[in-house]
């Protein structure tokens, strides 16, 4: 008798029988912010991406809000455009039909009232004639100032509250505040509307199958969880580094910067998925209870100035390509202090992982776009060769790939063909694309099917959000009373002081 797939083998899963899709019950979705970027890159072509695949049910509802003044007609033309130019599936006439049939789009600003109204009316309509039950999934894809307006309007025409046998939820895009007195103004504004249960945070990097292998490798395999500790390991590193600029986003990027846009979230929620003790179950509570444990017991290490660098972009080389300094980049203030670089060191008071420090960094215009987790262990106590015959090996480092070119890479030690007893690394190397002819789901599928099906694990709580404002929030503070960035050239991997950082502990950071 074959045994039932491990929870966690395939994110579209049904929950009963883990072997069947998940498809998600009748409902509908209203987007603010629809003709935004998020929208147009990944919010649409992700929908019909899982309309596509059967993931939704035959009457799914989307409603667009914004200024435009469109008929649902040029809706519907705006959105197949997206669709066409950023789905991962092909694009089928007959799903797209299907589809279309469910798109509406309400005119309007967020403190008009009128058009509110119209929206709620517009739901109960949708609820009578496209059978959506009265289950809505509102997503604000708009920045934060503007969710008090939205949620509001939604608490005061109703369409906040369902009934005993309806759901509303909200989906919200970060950045989840700047501080952590922010964020929890934000999450009173949010939750004084919604309960915390049907609040999504989107972490979009939660949402990535890579991600999501990291407790499958960890759990699943007696092999590698027992040198999971400070036992063995002597530091981790978790980088996000982009080869881009910013792209068109100066007015957004001033004044957040490197840390807020990706440490706060990002590489402190894979901090927790790294560091995190074995859950009793992968259900949503148990999984958001490790996380937060090890989020509690995670301090930034000082003293700040050997411990952190950040860093701006100068002109330079991004391959064969001559671009721009920061300074330089249209709307951009030349005389802000915002960090496109930024690296800090943190420890977690436990047990397992005390006396390791884990390396954080990330920025933009650096060597190459990579995301990568490493586990870099202690060497082997007593070495029986020659000095001479060692001087390739490194540390055994293994390495989880979450971006680009999914994998995990393990760094050891192996004799050179030949007469000595010379020892240099290897790497044994594994490769989703290589080992799995399925095609894993975009990481906003993932997570907009989450929703709908109210499965909660991949979505941070409000305590994981402020508690990851807490171990930010000193380094920023000093950074703000310390004057200008450091700079580095375009193409590099930053400034001279995240180095230094290492350099004094005796470590390197790993080249990608």
């Amino acid at each position: 008798m074959t045994e039932p797939a491990p929870e966690w083998s395939n994110p579209l899963r049904n929950r009963a029988d883990r072997r069947l899709p998940r498809i998600a019950g009748p409902s509908g979705m209203v987007i603010f912010g629809v003709t935004g970027d998020l929208a147009k890159r990944k919010l649409l072509p992700a929908i019909y991406d899982l309309a596509y695949r059967g993931l939704l049910p035959a009457g799914f509802t989307l409603v667009g809000f914004g200024r435009r003044p469109w008929s649902k007609e040029e809706f519907e033309s705006y959105v197949r455009e997206q669709v066409e130019e950023g789905a991962r599936t092909d694009f089928d006439e007959h799903v797209w039909d299907r589809l279309a049939e469910g798109m509406h789009f309400v005119q309007g600003a967020f403190d008009d009232d009128q058009a509110f109204d119209n929206m709620a009316e517009l739901l109960k309509e949708m609820d009578a004639t496209r059978g959506t039950a009265g289950n809505w999934a509102f997503y604000l894809s708009v920045p934060p100032e503007y969710f008090a307006n939205v949620v509001n309007q939604l608490d005061r025409t109703g369409m906040a509250h369902g009934t005993d046998q309806q759901w509303r939820r909200v989906i919200i895009e970060k950045p989840f505040g700047h501080n952590l007195e922010s964020a929890k103004e934000l999450n009173e504004t949010i939750n004084s509307v919604f309960p915390e249960r049907a609040v999504f945070r989107i972490d979009h990097y939660l949402g990535k199958e890579t991600v999501q292998n990291i407790l499958a490798f960890r759990f699943a395999n007696q092999l590698f969880e027992p040198i999971w500790s400070s036992r063995y390991v002597d530091h981790v590193q978790i980088t996000m580094a982009e080869d881009i600029g910013l792209g068109g986003r100066a007015g957004y990027y001033d004044g957040i910067g490197a840390a807020r846009d990706v440490i706060q979230n990002h590489l402190l929620q894979l901090l927790a998925l790294v560091a995190m003790d074995e859950p009793v179950s992968f259900s949503p509570r148990q999984l958001r209870y490790e996380k937060l444990k090890i989020l509690r017991a995670t301090k930034p290490i000082g003293p700040f100035e050997e411990t952190t660098a950040r860093g701006q972009y100068t002109a330079g080389w991004q391959g064969s390509e001559q671009v721009v300094g920061l300074r330089e980049e249209e709307g951009f203030d030349p005389e802000s202090t915002t960090e496109t670089y930024a690296a800090c060191t943190l420890g977690i008071n436990s047990r397992r992982w005390a006396g390791v420090p884990f390396y954080l960094r990330t920025g933009k215009r650096l060597g190459r776009r990579v995301t990568e987790i490493a586990l870099v262990f202690k060497k082997a106590p007593h070495q029986p060769f020659d000095p001479g015959l060692t001087s390739q090996l490194g540390a055994n480092t293994l390495v989880i790939r979450v971006q680009p070119d999914e994998g995990i890479l393990l760094r050891f030690g192996s004799k050179v063909p030949g007469s000595t007893m010379e020892v240099r690394d290897v790497n044994m190397d594994f490769s989703y694309a290589e080992a799995f002819t399925e095609e894993s789901p975009e990481a906003y599928e993932r997570l907009i099917l989450d929703a709908l099906l109210d499965e909660t694990g991949l979505f941070p709580t409000s305590a994981e959000v402020e508690r990851s404002w807490e171990i930010l929030d000193p380094i920023l503070d000093y950074w703000a009373e310390n004057g200008r960035p450091d700079e580095y050239p375009a193409g590099t991997w930053g400034p001279s002081s995240a180095d230094e950082m290492m350099h004094a502990t005796g470590r390197t950071w790993r080249r990608p």
